[in-house]
């Protein structure tokens, strides 16, 4: 059982120190900005949290402060101690993933009152002084010794579709995009494809059989009089007449209704007819975790069983692109395995350092890219700092590239069920983007996956405007 005890004023000698070491998270400074209710954008807000800088000054300040409150009240000279004044002198940024040790020691005693004295230090774990200075304190004069208590975790989440709302916010004033959605014979996949066309992302032609679709609509109780039907005998003659509308360019995007992805990307993949690109086809998921500090993207847990080296390079390089086309700026990007060093009898291991290396000579281009990582130093500071990792990607991953369709596919149910994460999907490597959300997945997602479609569109309708104005 563990005690929390204090010194009184008369235990106190000069020279007596006590100390706390803390890694410093993102949490934490989540936590305090919404205890503190700090709403300055600064703290909080997703677009000044690209900037690592911020979270350094904030946490050198209110976090390191914090704590050193905290060592003297639980630690020295305890429980009992009254604060009276502080000066403290920041020297160094802390930033995410800083190991800090704060130390107090007495330094004086002020007998008539009780007052003490007390220097204070703030180490990092590069020994380098990050905060100093000198607290002044009333010591407790009786003594108290009682059993710690065990404060509750805290979970932050955000309200269900947060992120939607943010996603929504990237695409701006952009013309819905013309969208071919492909067998729309259920009820859930009608629904998506309507809702989004509600909210202004997309123009939905519906491609399939008439009678079904009817049907579904009559479920669903949705009108879709105001909407293109595109009547077919069944679903591979859907996706046929969908790819078709798109190469004669009637539509901008394909999305999926009630139909297998292979069944849906015969013909896509069709060498004459097709809508090939010369990359691999890959499919990216867009992931909000409530305990993630940013949006994490995921790749590929969809179509590609057992990708080969060239085609984990395309497949890296299609996130990448996505990424940057959103807007999101450089991608860390972590390659990841079951273990975080090479090991010959692993394949992803190798695969994962060779793409390492394609990066550094420019053969994967937009991105830091590092593998092999293993998933918990990918995307926890403190886990690459416990197997002493020195990468610019370990513990602030962007996109995490996955060796096959298994462990990708469980790790994305396992995001989604077990830990309630939002997820939007869409396949990359095509002409157009491919709305392909899972079966199971809510008219939230599918929404979202529909304006990820668009902003990527419209976006890269932009810069190549640009590009093609700039070489006139």
């Amino acid at each position: 059982m563990a005690f929390i005890e204090n010194r009184i004023f008369d235990e106190l000698k000069i020279g007596d120190s006590a100390s706390i070491k803390h890694t410093l998270i993102f949490k934490d400074i989540e936590l305090f900005s919404i205890m503190s209710g700090d709403v300055n954008p600064a703290h909080v807000d997703a677009e000044y949290a690209k900037d690592d800088m911020f979270h350094k000054i904030i946490a050198q300040g209110m976090w390191g402060a914090s704590i050193i409150s905290t060592v003297l009240g639980t630690e020295l000279p305890g429980p009992g101690t009254i604060y009276l004044d502080q000066t403290l002198k920041f020297t160094a940024p802390v930033a995410p993933g800083d190991t800090v040790t704060f130390m107090v020691t007495v330094i004086d005693k002020k007998p008539e009152k009780h007052i003490v004295d007390l220097e204070c230090k703030c180490i990092n774990q590069n020994n380098k002084m990050v905060i100093s200075g000198i607290a002044t304190v009333i010591a407790p004069t009786v003594k108290v010794k009682r059993e710690r208590i065990e404060l509750p975790t805290a979970t932050l989440k955000e309200p269900k579709g947060e992120w939607y709302k943010n996603l929504i916010k990237l695409k701006n004033n952009f013309a819905p995009l013309k969208t071919a959605v492909v067998h729309p014979v259920d009820q859930l996949a009608l629904q998506g494809a309507i809702d989004a066309a509600k909210e202004n992302l997309i123009i939905p032609i519906l491609v399939g059989p008439k009678d079904k679709i009817l049907a579904a609509a009559k479920v669903a109780n949705l009108d879709i009089s105001s909407y293109e039907l595109i009547p077919t005998r069944h679903s591979n003659e859907s996706a046929e007449v969908a790819v078709k509308l798109v190469r004669d360019g009637k539509a901008e995007a394909l999305m999926k209704g009630k139909i297998h992805t292979d069944e849906l990307l015969e013909p896509v993949v069709n060498k004459e007819t097709g809508l090939l690109t010369g990359r691999r086809l890959s499919h990216v998921f867009y992931v909000e975790a409530p305990n993630y500090f940013k949006p994490l993207f995921l790749s590929d847990a969809a179509i590609n069983i057992r990708p080969n080296l060239r085609e984990k390079k395309d497949i890296t390089q299609n996130a990448i692109d996505l990424f940057h086309t959103l807007g999101f700026g450089t991608p860390k990007v972590a390659i990841v395995c079951a273990v975080e060093s090479v090991n010959e009898e692993m394949q992803c291991t190798l695969d994962a350092a060779a793409l390492s290396k394609m990066a550094d000579r420019g053969e994967i281009t937009g991105a830091i890219v590092d593998g092999p990582l293993a998933f918990d130093n990918a995307i926890s500071i403190e886990s690459a700092r416990e197997k002493n990792i020195h990468s610019d990607v370990a513990g602030y991953a962007d996109i995490i590239i996955v060796p096959d369709i298994e462990s990708g596919n469980i790790l994305y149910k396992e995001m989604t069920y077990m830990s309630h994460m939002e997820a939007a999907g869409m396949v990359m490597g095509a002409t157009v983007p491919i709305i392909l959300t899972s079966r199971g997945s809510d008219d939230i997602s599918r929404k979202a996956s529909c304006a990820m479609a668009l902003v990527y569109v419209r976006n890269k309708e932009k810069l190549n405007n640009q590009s093609d104005n700039s070489n006139k």
